[in-house]
Protein backbone atom coordinates (compact mmCIF):
# COMPACT_ATOMS: atom_id res chain seq x y z
CA UNK A 1 0.00 0.00 0.00
CA UNK A 2 1.27 3.31 -0.75
CA UNK A 3 0.01 7.01 0.77
CA UNK A 4 0.19 9.86 -0.82
CA UNK A 5 1.56 12.65 1.31
CA UNK A 6 0.99 16.43 0.71
CA UNK A 7 2.59 19.28 1.66
CA UNK A 8 0.11 21.43 2.19
CA UNK A 9 1.96 24.89 1.90
CA UNK A 10 3.52 23.83 -1.74
CA UNK A 11 0.33 21.96 -2.70
CA UNK A 12 -2.16 25.32 -1.72
CA UNK A 13 -4.28 26.04 -5.13
CA UNK A 14 -3.63 30.16 -6.55
CA UNK A 15 -5.69 29.89 -9.55
CA UNK A 16 -8.36 27.90 -11.05
CA UNK A 17 -9.96 27.65 -14.07
CA UNK A 18 -12.25 25.74 -16.40
CA UNK A 19 -12.97 25.54 -19.90
CA UNK A 20 -15.31 23.64 -22.03
CA UNK A 21 -12.95 20.92 -21.73
CA UNK A 22 -10.69 21.15 -18.34
CA UNK A 23 -10.18 22.17 -15.34
CA UNK A 24 -6.73 23.85 -14.39
CA UNK A 25 -5.48 24.42 -10.90
CA UNK A 26 -2.19 25.90 -10.44
CA UNK A 27 -0.45 25.33 -7.33
CA UNK A 28 1.91 27.65 -5.24
CA UNK A 29 4.68 25.53 -6.00
CA UNK A 30 4.83 26.12 -9.49
CA UNK A 31 2.93 22.69 -10.95
CA UNK A 32 -0.20 22.99 -12.91
CA UNK A 33 -2.62 20.41 -12.66
CA UNK A 34 -5.34 19.99 -15.76
CA UNK A 35 -7.87 16.95 -15.37
CA UNK A 36 -10.82 16.64 -18.17
CA UNK A 37 -14.10 18.22 -17.07
CA UNK A 38 -15.69 14.86 -17.58
CA UNK A 39 -14.20 13.94 -14.26
CA UNK A 40 -16.15 16.28 -12.44
CA UNK A 41 -20.21 16.36 -14.02
CA UNK A 42 -21.03 19.28 -11.47
CA UNK A 43 -18.74 21.68 -13.50
CA UNK A 44 -19.22 20.21 -16.81
CA UNK A 45 -22.61 20.84 -16.29
CA UNK A 46 -22.22 24.25 -15.27
CA UNK A 47 -22.15 27.36 -17.03
CA UNK A 48 -19.28 29.35 -17.97
CA UNK A 49 -20.44 32.38 -16.06
CA UNK A 50 -21.13 29.61 -12.61
CA UNK A 51 -17.62 27.91 -13.09
CA UNK A 52 -15.86 31.53 -13.56
CA UNK A 53 -16.58 32.11 -9.23
CA UNK A 54 -14.45 29.95 -7.65
CA UNK A 55 -13.34 30.33 -3.68
CA UNK A 56 -9.32 29.02 -2.98
CA UNK A 57 -8.97 27.41 0.27
CA UNK A 58 -5.41 25.80 1.24
CA UNK A 59 -6.76 22.61 0.70
CA UNK A 60 -8.70 22.84 -2.85
CA UNK A 61 -11.07 25.01 -4.69
CA UNK A 62 -15.27 25.38 -4.38
CA UNK A 63 -17.95 26.89 -6.70
CA UNK A 64 -20.85 28.17 -4.67
CA UNK A 65 -23.85 28.64 -7.02
CA UNK A 66 -22.98 24.56 -8.26
CA UNK A 67 -22.23 23.69 -4.63
CA UNK A 68 -19.05 21.98 -5.93
CA UNK A 69 -15.99 20.79 -3.93
CA UNK A 70 -13.00 19.34 -5.42
CA UNK A 71 -9.76 18.56 -3.31
CA UNK A 72 -5.87 19.16 -4.30
CA UNK A 73 -5.27 15.67 -2.85
CA UNK A 74 -8.37 14.23 -4.91
CA UNK A 75 -7.08 15.64 -8.04
CA UNK A 76 -3.41 14.11 -7.65
CA UNK A 77 -4.78 11.27 -6.79
CA UNK A 78 -6.78 11.00 -10.27
CA UNK A 79 -9.79 10.88 -8.63
CA UNK A 80 -12.68 11.75 -10.31
CA UNK A 81 -16.49 12.17 -8.76
CA UNK A 82 -18.63 9.88 -7.86
CA UNK A 83 -20.41 9.21 -11.33
CA UNK A 84 -18.32 10.43 -13.53
CA UNK A 85 -18.31 8.87 -16.93
CA UNK A 86 -16.29 9.53 -20.17
CA UNK A 87 -18.16 10.72 -22.93
CA UNK A 88 -18.57 8.52 -25.99
CA UNK A 89 -15.46 9.29 -28.70
CA UNK A 90 -16.33 10.10 -32.68
CA UNK A 91 -14.51 7.47 -34.59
Amino acid sequence: MTTLQIEVEDARPTEASCDDSFLTVALADGRVLRAPLWWYPRLAQASSAERQTVELSPMGMHWPQIDEDISVASMLRGQKAPGAVAPERAL
